[in-house]
């Protein structure tokens, strides 16, 4: 195989191998896995036997090179092939590998390939697009109380506007971006945070140039003329869609929760269910999801070559 690094204008070449895809973990939108590409980490693909094989690899020698599940439409790749393809790609784990992909699989025949491992720091949390839109009930009356005390601040005047991202607000994106990760302080080369931040660039730069056709829609959030949060979604199936990212100045309460309700009122059409990926072991941030009442999480694993 000839692995060839890819890069979001590649994306309708590819998108294909994805229709009717059916690993329901983040990691599986084309639209995010061309994204994440930086210096220090980037995406090859090959293709094999029809599948599209996707190699995760690193600048930093150290780091091994890891592959995700296969992916071609109406099928999968059993584990003897699987183990032969990471052999012959060099990469000696298989990551953001799903629960129903390993049930599907002879357990005895696998584990003899190789040693298998739950990673919940990758485990995605999925709602009801419906639940996030209404948050009706009971359990959702905080997150309607801040909405509340927002609209009681903004509300007036046309102070608040909600509108598509597109190439004529690209640039006010990008400023805000950097003013949001200056609040975290993610400005320090690779760390996750950074790399987060170069990823949704990638993401903003490809939505301004190729509208939808990019794989992602996007919706911004201005308070009184300036761009205080911003949010991308991509397809992981028919029914998810994935809320890849979501950024909001955390100094203006509220506002979180009222721009968190129109990404799901807006950015999920025809869609059932939002997976808004995982808490990668954060405990503050493993709070904030479940606050929004997940209807389930799907369980991400570890592959390694026995």
């Amino acid at each position: 195989m000839i692995f060839q690094k890819v890069f979001p204008k590649n994306y309708a070449e590819l998108a294909p191998f994805f229709k009717d895809q059916r690993y329901d973990l983040c990691s599986y939108s084309i639209a995010s896995i061309l994204a994440w590409n930086n210096q220090y980490f980037w995406p090859e693909v090959a293709e094999k036997d029809g599948f599209l094989v996707i190699r995760a690899d690193y600048a930093d020698p150290k780091k091994p090179a890891h592959l995700l599940l296969p992916i071609k439409p109406q099928a999968e790749m059993a584990a003897p092939e699987l183990a032969a393809l990471a052999k012959e790609a060099d990469a000696p784990e298989v990551w953001f590998v799903t629960e129903d992909w390993i049930a599907r699989q002879d357990r005895k025949q696998m584990e003899t390939l190789f040693s298998v491992e739950r990673d919940p720091r990758f485990d995605d949390y999925v709602y009801l697009a419906s639940d996030l839109a209404e948050l009706a009930g009971d359990k959702y009356h905080k997150k309607r109380n801040l909405i509340h005390q927002f609209e009681r601040l903004y509300g007036q005047n046309g102070m608040v506007v909600v509108s598509p991202i597109d190439s004529g607000s690209l640039d006010a994106c990008l400023v805000f971006l950097e003013e949001w990760c200056k609040e975290r302080d993610c400005n320090t080369e690779d760390d996750d945070l950074a790399c987060e931040r170069d990823a949704a660039e990638n993401a903003l730069r490809a939505l301004a140039e190729n509208g939808e056709k990019s794989g992602w829609r996007g919706i911004l959030l201005s308070l009184d003329g300036k761009v205080s949060a911003l949010a991308m979604s991509s397809d992981v199936t028919r029914s998810m869609g994935s809320l890849n990212f979501e950024k909001a100045f955390s100094s203006i309460k509220g506002l979180y929760q009222v721009f968190d309700r129109e990404c799901a009122r807006r950015l999920f059409p025809g869609q059932e269910l939002i997976n808004k990926e995982s808490d990668m072991g954060i405990p503050g941030l493993a709070k904030a999801k479940k606050s929004y009442h997940p209807i389930r999480k799907v369980k991400s694993f570890l592959l390694r070559l026995a």
